[in-house]
């Protein structure tokens, strides 16, 4: 919908302030994208494609070009019926960057290998450098946890929540276990407190963020030997609003 080549239902969409549909020749020189599957013509190279690529744009970066191929360590003059689905992703991913564009529309990883996968990842934190414009659509959780400042989450083409990492997570409870010198202190009567489980002097439970800090100081009036908390990774926020919002609906 967003490269126009799907009409919406309902509702709208913009692209750098185009309408993806009425405006398709001028918006179309501005983003690259790279497709979770990539087609190549069989008897092209994959030099060709990438130069092809750019020419639609009327720029390209040729040492940034150069670069990212020997990046990703792809061979430019085999021809498209050669190449493997991971190769055929990394002609994307050195066409795309090498472009001179302001926004990255990416579904990319699909059959690389983890060198590959490592590189990109490199790669794109660079582009957001640039100050250029990512946006990643992922099905895979710790990859977009490792790559994207903010994050959507969408069910059946609703957005359900959208904001960084961190408002993400201030939603969420976090997961605390400590060891203490002292019998662990009540803490069942807390609102806000899951699953606590204590042996002996040592406890686990789940803390809702506005629990926290009553939790944190029950505990430091005990005697703490270890504490560790940990944040929740956002497979579990998107298990967690996905479930919110199909009981909404």
């Amino acid at each position: 919908m967003l490269l126009g080549l799907l009409r919406p239902h309902a509702g709208t969409v913009g692209v750098l302030g185009l309408d993806p549909r009425r405006d398709a020749v001028d918006l179309h020189r501005r983003p690259a994208y790279v497709p979770g599957e990539v087609s190549l013509r069989p008897n092209l190279t994959g030099g060709e494609v990438i130069d092809l690529l750019a020419a639609l744009r009327g720029r390209t970066d040729r040492a940034r070009r150069h670069a990212l191929v020997e990046r990703f360590g792809l061979d430019p003059i085999r021809r498209g019926r050669q190449y493997s689905k991971g190769n055929r992703q990394k002609v994307a991913l050195v066409a795309a960057p090498a472009a001179d564009v302001e926004l990255l529309l990416d579904e990319p990883t699909a059959g690389l290998d983890p060198l590959a996968d490592a590189e990109f990842r490199r790669a794109l934190a660079e582009e957001r450098d640039r100050g250029r414009t990512v946006l990643l659509s992922s099905h895979l959780l710790p990859e977009v946890e490792s790559l994207c400042d903010r994050v959507t989450l969408i069910r059946s083409g609703w957005t359900v929540e959208t904001g960084t990492l961190a408002e993400l997570r201030h939603l969420t409870r976090t997961a605390v276990t400590a060891e203490l010198t002292g019998p662990v202190p009540a803490l069942a009567d807390l609102p806000g407190i899951h699953g606590l489980e204590v042996d002996g002097r040592r406890l686990r439970c789940e803390v809702e963020p506005a629990a926290m800090p009553e939790v944190v100081r029950r505990l430091g009036a005990v005697g703490v030997v270890s504490l560790a908390s940990r944040p929740p990774s956002l497979e579990q926020v998107f298990l967690d609003h996905y479930a919110a919002a199909g009981s909404r609906s």
